[in-house]
């Protein structure tokens, strides 16, 4: 096995719960709509530090997908999935983005949850 090379990221992220590895950065984040077996989930554009697993087709609450499992490069734990492909043109706006679950991620402040202080600008518009 060769050597892990892991990044470290500025500003507000989100780390692994487990051994504090940088996964995301808080802008990067689309949704905190998803669900999974263990609760929330949060939606992303980009991370880093992940190893991502085989493809397979999953049913999911919002139909077939094709996703791979994501796990944190240090410690080896999942973290989440990757939307590699899906199924209906209504949920294609997924494809390529990645799922965190919220019980295998802490932000990267010293609290357990990322609190977005900036005021809103419209009405409720949930990220």
């Amino acid at each position: 096995m060769g050597r892990i090379f892991v990044v470290y990221l500025e500003g507000q992220i989100y780390i692994c719960k487990f051994c504090k590895t940088h996964l995301a950065l808080a802008h990067e984040l689309v949704s905190r709509a998803f669900h999974c077996r263990r609760g929330k989930a949060y939606l992303f554009n980009n991370v880093v530090n992940i190893t991502v697993g085989p493809h397979e087709e999953r049913m999911m609450l919002s139909g077939m997908h094709t996703v791979a499992d994501i796990f944190c490069c240090c410690c080896g734990q999942i973290v989440g999935w990757k939307y590699e492909a899906a199924h209906e043109m209504s949920q294609k706006y997924k494809e390529g983005k990645f799922v965190l679950e919220r019980a295998r991620i802490m932000d990267g402040v010293d609290s357990e949850f990322y609190i977005d202080t900036c005021p809103s600008t419209g009405d409720s518009d949930d990220a």
